[in-house]
């Protein structure tokens, strides 16, 4: 139990996680009625959660389900992660049996700009370290199972190419979990005849790979391979699809993904139980945990708290719209986090100017919020503002923010976990309750699946995005369709947008009118059931800052991390 005393201001996310007092893995099952069985342990403080669990508390009372969201974040986030976490231990706090889900860290943000995924400061999973680099391997295993399918694919062409596959149409890619944007595109095959035969391709990150996200989605064991064969591999030269299935090796691919699928268990700085399992970018992916944490944990508990990454424009719609449509969740309440820094940015100040004053600029900054308010309320989810107060924030800012709120009639609650832990969230954690309580949520997706796919595109980019209209040349057009009439009509879109902006435009801050959003390319994700629509310069495989975290990351003499944050 996390104690009342006063405790100081946290130096490193790191060391914080370092000095932790973690309770055997045993222990948090057990908090969640567990046994020792149910648990495959990864040593002293993590665990897989055996398949047959879900299954068994499936039929049973299921707890409430709160999202977390933010506004368009600076590059630094915003602190859904944080925010999960201290709502969590707040919730468990004023008496509320209370389940965290998260995504697993990718290594490319970890190596790259933005760090780790495991909270911060007082608010944080643990152990740290070990989610943040390899944890249980479960991106290893996506990886390897997503790579497989393309070495399969590469010696069909080989072996004689009896499916009549089209090289310069094989929609398939490689995968790796860094940053490296030399990979984005590459040609294979280079050496004669023995080498297979020479065509261009590319890698992406496995976050944002279609495995990635049917493992997210997947309901079960049977559902993954299912959705392993319906993946579309590319087109033949008479431009026909061309499936996974014809392949041979989904049985192989879910083999591979077989103990991966389990979800982990870990735990909060508080010893409060937290599943992190799957971790698709929200930016191009549909940036949600897994199907099977979240299904476990609501069958386990009477409240769940997750996140989806980065804006609502981006993670909320894709959980509202892809997760919860395809998985028959009912969210029953969401949380928008702003900080002072994020208002700023969206008022009109750089971030050098961030620690100084700014009235107005707040005030500017909140219309940007009103936007993801206005999103919220499109799914019929009570919403409420939480204000995750950093240690050296003004007090009369954080005053301003509350009165520019007001008028948008949700409530806005401050909370200072990453100081406090859940001590700080507990004012949050009450309002969370009362909303969960008064059981206001009447949840509907913004678009029906008989909605043709272009006029899919075109709600989002209207009601979430705020722009007048998409942008799409005639051949575009003709290829959604064709999509339509090839029998993909019904499926969701993930729109693949930068975080920063409402718009595609990186730099347009605030809440921008009157712009359009540009469709650069729509491609089939039929295993993981929905399209993605690609839009601006964003891209599958990202590349590494001038300056990658990776350089202050270092190990000591005594096998110590340091750097990782």
């Amino acid at each position: 139990m996390a104690s009342d005393a006063p405790r100081p201001l946290p130096t490193s996310d790191i060391e914080v996680a370092q000095a932790a007092s973690m309770l055997p893995i045993q222990e948090i099952g057990a908090r969640l009625g567990l046994a020792s069985d149910d648990l495959v342990p990864y040593g002293h403080d993590k665990a897989k959660v055996r398949h047959a669990v879900r299954e068994r508390n499936s039929d049973g009372p299921q707890g409430k389900l709160v999202l977390v969201t933010s506004i368009n974040p600076t590059k630094a986030g915003e602190g859904k992660t944080t925010t999960t976490v201290g709502l969590g231990d707040g919730l468990n706090r004023i008496g509320r049996q209370t389940t965290i889900c998260l995504r697993e860290p990718s290594l490319g943000p970890c190596f790259g700009m933005k760090g780790g995924a495991a909270g911060g400061g007082y608010a944080q999973v643990v152990p740290m370290e070990d989610i943040n680099l390899h944890f249980t391997g479960d991106f290893h295993a996506i990886g390897l199972a997503n790579n497989l399918l393309a070495a399969a694919i590469d010696n069909h062409m080989h072996q004689g190419n009896a499916l009549d596959l089209d090289p310069r149409r094989i929609e398939w890619k490689r995968a790796i979990d860094l940053n490296d944007r030399s990979l984005r595109d590459v040609i294979i095959g280079l050496g004669g005849p023995t080498e297979s035969m020479p065509r261009e391709t590319g890698f992406e990150i496995t976050a944002a790979s279609e495995v990635m996200a049917i493992f997210c989605l997947a309901d079960s064991l049977a559902d993954l391979r299912a959705r392993l064969e319906a993946i579309q591999i590319g087109r033949t030269f008479s431009r026909e699809p061309v499936l996974a299935s014809a392949i041979g090796v989904a049985g192989a691919m879910t083999a591979l993904l077989r103990d991966a699928l389990q979800p982990n268990l870990v735990q909060t700085l508080e010893n409060n139980p937290a599943f992190v399992h799957g971790g698709p970018f929200a930016n191009i992916a549909h940036g949600c945990n897994s199907v099977m944490a979240t299904k476990t944990a609501l069958g386990l508990s009477d409240i769940v708290v997750t996140e989806a990454g980065f804006g609502a424009d981006l993670g909320a719609e894709k959980f509202f719209d892809i997760k919860c449509r395809k998985a028959g969740l009912r969210p029953d309440a969401a949380v928008i986090v702003v900080t002072t820094r994020a208002l700023k940015l969206h008022g009109g100040l750089d971030a050098s100017e961030f620690k100084s004053r700014a009235d107005k600029t707040l005030a500017r900054g909140i219309r940007n919020l009103s936007k993801h308010v206005e999103t919220i309320a499109h799914f019929g989810v009570p919403a409420l503002v939480g204000i995750n107060v950093f240690a050296d924030d003004d007090p009369e800012e954080i005053a301003i923010i509350r009165r520019e709120i007001e008028p948008m009639g949700v409530p806005v609650v401050a909370s200072d976990h990453w100081a406090r832990g859940g001590a700080g969230a507990e004012d949050l954690a009450r309002a969370v309750a009362g909303m969960l309580d008064e059981g206001r949520a009447d949840f509907q997706p913004l678009y029906p699946d008989e909605m043709p796919l272009l006029d899919k595109v075109r709600t989002i980019v209207q009601k979430v995005y705020g722009a007048e209209d998409v942008v799409a040349d005639s051949k575009l057009r003709a290829r959604f369709r064709k999509l339509d009439e090839e029998g993909h009509g019904r499926l969701p879109i993930c729109m693949a947008k930068t975080q920063y902006s409402l718009s595609t435009d990186p730099d347009l801050i605030g809440r921008p009118k009157g712009f359009h959003v540009p469709l650069r390319d729509v491609l089939v994700r039929s295993g993981a059931g929905f399209l993605l629509v690609m839009t601006g310069d964003i891209m599958t495989m990202p590349g590494l800052p001038r300056r990658p975290a990776a350089e202050s990351i270092d190990v000591g003499p005594d096998g110590r991390i340091s750097g990782l944050f």
